[in-house]
């Protein structure tokens, strides 16, 4: 968004303001509405990334219901437009409700030039960067791990070795809860191999009855059994040359076991009732949440077989693991909502940002999602509330982001932590520091540290 370019829409039905408004604004390409039909006329026509707004428009220049209504009409056309309130100078009331309604700020008349342009250049500020940031999400959208969302440091490192292991052939074993997105690393394995060009084929071993499960993965030749027509593929053949993901390993039954182990060593198959061996080049992905090392004690699953499929391993953390991903999470979650739906909500409030970094997420990424979604729908506000996502207050205080408290608060606990140890004996407490003993006294006086 080059300076030449900056439109800005000024909504004001006072003639003579409206001149002084083009005169403060002379660097701007500036548009002038009077009224809500014409602003949304200009609007439609210009696509401003800044919008003025006089809260007192005709046919009630002196209330505020057509400024308000304005207000909602430009978000929900042009959510990412900022719109700056310009209200009475005892009228502040209105403006906060119209921040509450999704402004980007306001203003108190008698406009003062040099403050007003400073808003309005802050303003844009913040659109430049949110239209560089979507820039670059869809920039990142065709990466070689698409879908993958991390931020935390537990869940780039499963991306670094995902990018390592991918290019060549070797048999991955994903582990992780339900709901880690085991499926999206599986795709992102496939996509960054040198089969990324071929299909990847899928199957859940624990959403097929036992007694098909054989047939579905191994296919079957005419007449092997009531009801087989015809030959038919099973999905190990469709995935010859690509990518075949058994997702749920763990749940698949003893007997299919010993038929797959002989497929992985073998790399060939038999069609339920054929007797013709067929070759098959596939690299196999294999995913469970269950743990594979106690089924093996407990009789469970073939431990030949375990380690044929764990040539790697990657454990995927859960989302109370990676912390720092949740949030990250609902903010790509909402903007992939609000284009689904339609809808223009702006963020999550406060307190539902502190829940969300609170909560434990036992359903890990795919119950976030879940809730992200129902809140979308059911939200009535421009942001999201703790009741849209159905969670409760957070108890604990959020990290502080200012550095002055995070060094003061992990001082603090250095300090009870040397006392603890030295059972309260402050030279020893200051020799754990490596500080002297007038300064450990100073810092047991800053922080009201007693024995």
């Amino acid at each position: 968004m080059k300076d030449s370019k900056r439109r800005l829409l000024i909504v004001e039905d006072d003639a003579g303001l409206q001149s002084q408004l083009r005169w403060c604004f002379d660097g701007y390409d500036v548009v002038v509405a009077g009224d809500r039909e014409n602003a949304i006329a200009q609007l439609r026509r210009h696509n401003p990334g800044v919008a003025l707004l006089d809260l007192g428009l005709p046919p009630d220049p002196g209330g505020v219901s057509e400024g308000l209504a304005t207000l909602t009409e430009i978000l929900s056309m042009s959510p990412e437009t900022k719109i700056i309130v310009v209200t009475g100078d005892d009228d502040r009331a209105n403006a906060v409700k119209a921040i509450g309604l999704g402004a980007y700020d306001f203003y108190q008349k008698p406009v003062d030039p040099e403050i007003l342009t400073l808003i309005v250049e802050r303003a844009y500020k913040v659109c430049e960067l949110e239209l560089e940031n979507r820039r670059l999400q869809e920039k990142g959208e065709g990466s070689s791990l698409r879908g993958v969302i991390a931020a935390s440091p537990e869940m780039l490192k499963v991306c670094r070795t995902v990018e390592k292991v991918a290019p060549s052939d070797i048999t991955t074993l994903l582990l992780g809860a339900s709901g880690t997105g085991k499926e999206i690393v599986a795709r992102a394995l496939h996509e960054l191999s040198p089969r990324a060009s071929q299909k990847m084929v899928a199957i859940n071993c624990a959403a097929i009855p036992e007694n098909l499960l054989e047939s579905e993965l191994f296919g079957y030749e005419k007449g092997a059994f009531t009801g087989a027509v015809k030959q038919t593929q099973g999905k190990i053949e469709y995935a010859h040359g690509g990518t075949l993901f058994l997702d749920e390993i763990g749940d698949l039954p003893l007997e299919l076991q010993a038929k797959l182990l002989r497929f992985l060593q073998e790399r060939v198959i038999e069609r339920v009732g054929g007797r013709v061996e067929i070759p098959i080049d596939a690299r196999i992905i294999c995913a469970t949440h269950q743990d594979l090392t106690k089924f093996i004690e407990e009789g469970r699953f073939r431990e030949d077989l375990y380690y044929r499929i764990s040539e790697i391993t990657i454990q995927i953390p859960s989302l109370k693991e990676r912390k720092d991903d949740a949030l990250l999470l609902a903010k790509v979650f909402l903007a992939r909502f609000n284009k689904e739906f339609g809808k223009s909500i702006k963020g999550f409030d406060k307190q539902s940002v502190r829940a969300i970094e609170a909560y434990d997420w036992p359903g890990n990424v795919r119950e976030l999602e879940s809730r992200i979604k129902r809140a979308i729908i059911m939200a009535d506000n421009v942001y999201i509330t703790l009741g849209d996502l159905e969670l409760s207050a957070a108890d604990d205080e959020v990290a502080p982001f200012n550095l002055r408290q995070v060094r003061e608060s992990a001082e603090k606990q250095a300090i009870q932590r040397a006392m603890l140890n030295a059972d309260d004996n402050v030279s020893e407490a200051a020799k754990l520091l490596g500080v002297t003993r007038p300064t450990l006294y100073n810092f047991l006086e800053k922080y009201k540290i007693r024995s």
